[in-house]
C-alpha cells in the first residue's frame, strides 16, 4: 500500500503540524525540567561584579523583581539579567504587533556594542560561530520564536539557547556566562587570562533571542547545563529593575568581591 498524504482544508494549514509542535513541547519540558536542578544547592550572598556594559541600559527579565528571573532554574539562570542599549529615549525600535515582522540587527543600539569582563579571571568557554538572526519583535515572529524555534533549539542542547557566549572562571567556584554574542565579535580565546574591563567580544542576537541584547548570569559551574545561579550585584548600581534605566561608568581592573 502506497502511503497518501492530504491537506483537509476543513481546518486551518497550521492545524496539521500541530501534532508536531505539541510533541516539541513534551520533549523540551521533559529535557528542560525533568533532569534540571531545582534551585541552587546554598543560599549565597550576591557576587559584587562590574557592569558588563558601558553606557546607558535598561533591564529586562531582572532578578530584582523575581526569582528564577527567566520562569526557570534551568541552564543556572535563576539569577539571570538581560539587558539592552537605550542611549537615548526612542532610539530602540519598540514591539509591533503585525509589521514589521522583523527587523534588521543594525535597527538596534545594542548590536555591537563591546562586552567587558565583569572581573579578573579565565576564559574556561568561547564561541562565537552562529549567526545573527533577524528581531523577533512583532506578533508573528515572537509567537515563531515561542513555538518552534525555542523548541527546536532546546531540543539542540543549550549550545543553540545561549548562541555565541563567553564564560569566565572567577575563581572559587563562580562563572559569569555571557549570551547571544555578535557573529565572530571574540577577541579573546579559552585559556586567556583577562581583567576587569577588558573587551570580550560584542553584543549580538545569536541564540534564543528576540533582539540584540546580553543576557548575563553568574553560576557555579562552567556548564549551563549543569550549573547553579548565583546571585549578583553590580558595583555601583545595584541589580537594576524590569524597565529600570541605568548608566554603567567604564570598568577598572579589580577582583570580584564576596568570593568564599
Amino acid at each position: 500500500m502506497i502511503a497518501h498524504f492530504s491537506l483537509d482544508l476543513s481546518y486551518p494549514w497550521w492545524w496539521n503540524f500541530l501534532p508536531i509542535v505539541l510533541s516539541c513541547g513534551i520533549l523540551v519540558v521533559a529535557n528542560r525540567w525533568g533532569g534540571a536542578p531545582d534551585s541552587p544547592r546554598v543560599a549565597r550572598e550576591p557576587i559584587e561584579v562590574a557592569p558588563p556594559v558601558t553606557g546607558r541600559w535598561s533591564a529586562q527579565n531582572s532578578p530584582a523583581d523575581r526569582t528564577p528571573s527567566h520562569g526557570t532554574h534551568a541552564y543556572g539562570q535563576t539569577y539571570a539579567i538581560d539587558v539592552v542599549a537605550e542611549p537615548e529615549p526612542g532610539t530602540r525600535p519598540g514591539f509591533h504587533w503585525l509589521w514589521p515582522l522583523a527587523r534588521r540587527n543594525s535597527a538596534f543600539p545594542a548590536f555591537g556594542a563591546p562586552l567587558l569582563a565583569v572581573a579578573d579571571g579565565t576564559v574556561v568557554r568561547a564561541t562565537d560561530r552562529q549567526r545573527d538572526h533577524l528581531s523577533r519583535t512583532s506578533l508573528l515572529a515572537l509567537l515563531y520564536l515561542m513555538i518552534l524555534e525555542a523548541s527546536v533549539r532546546d531540543l539542540s542542547g543549550v549550545k543553540r539557547i545561549v548562541g555565541n557566549h563567553v564564560v569566565l572562571d572567577l575563581g572559587n567556584g563562580t562563572y559569569a556566562l555571557y549570551a547571544h554574542l555578535q557573529r565572530g565579535s571574540l577577541t579573546v580565546r579559552e585559556g586567556d587570562r583577562v581583567t576587569a574591563g577588558q573587551p570580550l567580544a560584542r553584543c549580538g542576537n545569536s541564540g534564543n533571542s528576540t533582539e540584540p541584547h546580553l543576557h548575563f548570569q553568574l553560576m557555579d559551574g562552567p556548564d549551563p547545563d549543569t550549573a547553579r545561579g548565583i546571585p549578583f550585584t553590580w558595583r555601583g548600581i545595584g541589580v537594576p529593575r524590569n524597565r529600570e534605566v541605568f548608566e554603567a561608568p567604564a570598568t577598572t581592573s579589580q577582583p570580584a568581591q564576596g568570593l568564599s
